[in-house]
């Protein structure tokens, strides 16, 4: 079996960041999928495989976030702003410094952790991304109900939101607009959707899947993004079916089906542009038996090549 990465090592890396939410358990993702075995996974579709271990992270027992009140002074109402900021630089300097034999795969974590990866990533030059996602986070201090970071990094990586996580990294926006497609949004908060609505971001919702079907949506965003020479998938579980993929914390109904995101997987990898990826809010707490990183597994699987014939 042949893919287009077989000149490539692969390099995971954890990111346990249960910061930029409230619930608790998401932080033990990245042990899941490791569980689940993606290492010997990836070995058996022939490619080369490096796991580098986590990246450095203040659980909420530290003393940098017990010394941080719930939301601090001056940050705009966020959550843990500081020890999100501290986590994603760390997250930011190893995307940015993974070569480009490597590809690499980040296991989180809750989301905020792609102002890390993303960031990171983009400091190599162009690049697009595809956000498979329930959810926008395309909130900022000035629209979000909750102060919750995870649903912000959208905005944020566009250049929206607070200056110390917008200038995380380097200093600005990492993306543009037109450097975006989200895939699978059925959930968004009232303020987000209209500022996602004029942001100039291509958004397939789930109407739009069940409309086209998965097929003409993955390749539209490939031709959207087909000028770019990079491409990074960031692969949230709650755009499943929480009967698929019940370990997430923010589970919403009428998500993508097993079949439906395999596809899109298979049809992303085809392409021989995407460079990087990460999967994000895995919660072991929540699941049963560990089957959501079980499915995590078997997706990334697809997304590096693994074929039917």
């Amino acid at each position: 079996m042949s893919n287009n990465l077989s000149h490539k090592r692969v390099r995971i890396v954890g990111a346990p960041m249960d910061l930029g939410q409230q619930r608790r358990g998401v932080d033990m993702g990245p042990s899941a999928v490791r569980y689940a075995g993606l290492y010997d996974r990836l070995l058996r579709i022939g490619l080369e495989v490096h796991d580098a271990g986590n990246v450095a992270v203040a659980g909420r027992d530290e003393d940098l976030v017990r010394s941080e009140r719930w939301v601090e002074a001056g940050s705009g109402g966020l959550r843990h702003l500081t020890a999100v900021v501290q986590a994603c630089t760390a997250i930011y300097d190893v995307a940015a410094s993974c070569g480009p034999e490597e590809f690499p795969i980040f296991l989180g974590g809750d989301h905020s952790m792609s102002i890390g990866t993303i960031g990171g990533m983009s400091a190599h030059g162009p690049l697009g991304v595809i956000w498979v996602d329930a959810h926008g986070d395309f909130n900022t201090p000035d629209t979000t109900p909750s102060g919750n970071i995870h649903g912000m990094p959208m905005a944020v990586l566009t250049g929206a939101g607070h200056p110390d996580l917008v200038n995380l990294g380097r200093a600005g926006a990492k993306l543009r607009p037109q450097e975006i497609v989200m895939i699978g949004i059925r959930d968004l908060d009232g303020e987000e959707r209209a500022s996602l609505a004029h942001s100039g971001i291509i958004v397939y919702t789930m109407r739009d899947v069940d409309e086209l079907g998965m097929a003409t949506v993955a390749r539209r965003a490939l031709a959207r993004l087909n000028r770019l020479p990079r491409q990074h998938v960031s692969f949230d579980m709650d755009s499943l079916e929480p009967g698929v993929a019940p370990g997430v914390g923010t589970p919403v109904t009428g998500g993508l089906t097993f079949r439906e995101a395999h596809l899109l997987m298979e049809i992303l990898a085809e392409s021989g542009k995407v460079c990087s990826a990460d999967v994000v809010e895995v919660n072991p707490i929540l699941d049963a038996g560990n089957r959501t990183a079980e499915v995590a597994v078997e997706l990334l699987a697809s997304l590096l090549g693994q074929q039917i014939l």
